[in-house]
């Protein structure tokens, strides 16, 4: 660009050696001569101070060190979007199929057939546009972007020079069929009326706006101008308090507000978003989740169709935060790894099995699916881990003597119900574990044969934390079968008639409950 500067640069989006950046000023820079643009980056790591100089303030930064001073001529402000497209699509092409003839080797082949393919690659009949990191920054001539690309249903525009939602709905609004749009890590101004620019969004159900600076009253000021829209990807963002959206984002399904510092006690002013169905808050600093509209026990009116919740890599310590969890009344899926409540427990497994029982619709934890013996494994098992703690609280295997602790119940809300289903555990099963101790550790097994009569029984001390991949190789040993593929089932007297499948070669014995006494049913083929 030239010293002159043909339009006002303040506002416009620059790329200068790879970084991105907004001009907040143009103008001299006393004692140098000449013009300069005062730039804040979107990486603060780029600049050098906050728009100050030598005691002049000439723009301001959001970040001590997100400024500096270029000369125009290092600044790019980008080219087009048809431009960009002709440039990533059509060069493309052009290197595929650029002849009709190939040689190979001494030989020149003709390219049979490719006419059609080349055809498929035509701007005209792309869907899916692609132009991330292309400098993008304006629209170009009227029109052009709808006679070019008129069947675009998805849009990646991410990391380009677009300064502002008027410009983007200049290219939007020419794509009748846009239903999905990229703009993470750019930076767009906030519009003055949203409402007249939502016709260039009338399709759109899927927009990510990760790493894009905005706060949520920024997001909900913009929200009338995505009518439609059901997911919402806003990682990574300056997003701290909550509000509650107002007739705004009520068709949301869902709403990723990772990687953002949020007040806890404002999460529940998203809780009436009546659609909502996945929620991500992994890393937002949450330790504390409170219903506070019902009792433990009771279904909350809060996120009434939320499925599936991230809370991963937060600080989550107590139990009773995932007990509030419980009261979610559609909740199947959760994630919730990385955070302190599971280093509390004796190892991974445990922590695992502690979900599984405070959580009784769940069915995927931690992106692994929850089998039915495997969560009435882990109900039983907590019924044992706190019986001592239920008894001592006023609990009574005599049902009309049975009343818990106010307390007890509040740390455990589900313990009467499970011990209903299952039967308070026997005075022997309460007995305190001591972990580190081997010897009581140390089951007594029987590993039976049904289906070879010769073989008797036998007997076996083996540790609880023996993995069944181990077991088995115990068993080719025992049973004298090498290389053999072993299919195990255990039984015990508490669910008698029936047989559990152990059918994960790396899971532990205590993953599948097995008890001191139980018998390992052990089959080939």
């Amino acid at each position: 660009m030239n010293e002159e500067m043909s339009e006002d640069p303040v506002g416009r989006r620059v790329c200068c050696d790879g970084e991105r950046g907004t001009v907040r000023y143009v103008g001299t820079v006393p004692p140098t001569a000449g013009l300069w643009l005062g730039v804040e980056w979107d990486n603060p790591d780029r600049g050098k101070h906050d728009g100050s100089h030598d005691g002049v303030r000439y723009f301001t930064c959001r970040h001590p060190t997100g400024g500096s001073f270029v000369r125009p001529k290092k600044a790019d402000f980008g080219i087009d979007f048809l431009t960009a497209l002709k440039q990533r699509y059509e060069v493309e092409v052009q290197e595929v199929f650029g002849g009709e003839e190939v040689k190979i080797s001494t030989k020149t082949v003709m390219m049979v057939g490719f006419e059609d393919v080349k055809q498929k690659q035509s701007l005209e009949n792309l869907t899916e546009v692609g132009l991330r990191r292309c400098k993008v920054s304006s629209s170009g001539p009227a029109n052009e972007i709808r006679n070019t690309t008129p069947l675009a249903e998805s849009l990646d525009l991410s990391g380009n020079l677009l300064s502002s939602w008027e410009v983007l709905a200049a290219i939007t609004e020419q794509l009748d069929f846009l239903q999905v749009l990229q703009l993470s890590h750019n930076r767009l101004s906030i519009p003055s009326n949203p409402t007249s620019l939502s016709p260039a969004f009338s399709c759109l159900r899927v927009l990510s706006l990760n790493s894009c600076a905005l706060t949520w009253s920024e997001v909900l000021y913009c929200a009338p101008m995505w009518q439609q829209l059901e997911e919402l990807y806003l990682a990574d963002n300056d997003i701290t308090e909550l509000l509650r959206p107002v007739d705004v984002l009520q068709t949301l399904k869902v709403l990723d507000l990772s990687k953002n510092l949020i007040l806890q006690e404002t999460l529940l002013e998203i809780s009436h978003l009546t659609r909502l169905e996945k929620l991500n808050l992994s890393c937002t600093g949450l330790s504390v989740i409170h219903f506070s509209d019902t009792p433990s026990g009771n279904k909350t009116s809060s996120f009434p169709a939320l499925k599936t919740l991230l809370l991963d890599d937060n600080n989550i310590s107590e139990w009773t935060v995932v007990n509030e969890l419980e009261k979610l009344q559609s909740l199947v899926q959760l994630s919730c790894r990385r955070n302190p409540v599971i280093q509390k427990e004796k190892n991974a497994e445990t922590a695992r099995q502690i979900f599984i029982a405070r959580l009784s619709q769940l069915d995927l934890l931690n992106m692994h699916q929850i089998h039915a013996d495997e969560r009435k494994g882990a109900e039983i098992d907590f019924c044992k881990m706190f019986g001592s703690a239920w008894l001592k609280s006023g609990g009574h295997r005599d049902p009309e003597k049975n009343h818990p602790s106010a307390e007890f119940m509040t740390q455990h809300p589900r313990y009467l119900q499970l011990i209903q289903k299952y039967g308070a555990p026997d005075e022997g099963e309460l007995k305190e574990q001591k972990p580190f101790a081997l010897k009581n550790q140390l089951l007594t097994l029987t590993f039976v044969c049904p289906e070879d009569a010769d073989k008797k029984p036998i007997e076996k001390k083996v540790p609880d934390s023996m993995i069944i991949q181990k077991v088995k190789g115990l068993l080719h040993r025992l049973l004298k079968l090498p290389g053999v593929e072993f299919r195990l089932t255990y039984t015990c007297s508490k669910m008698a008639g029936r047989e559990i499948e152990i059918d994960n070669d790396l899971k532990p014995l205590q993953f599948y409950s097995v008890e001191d006494g139980d018998r390992i049913l052990v089959r080939w083929s």
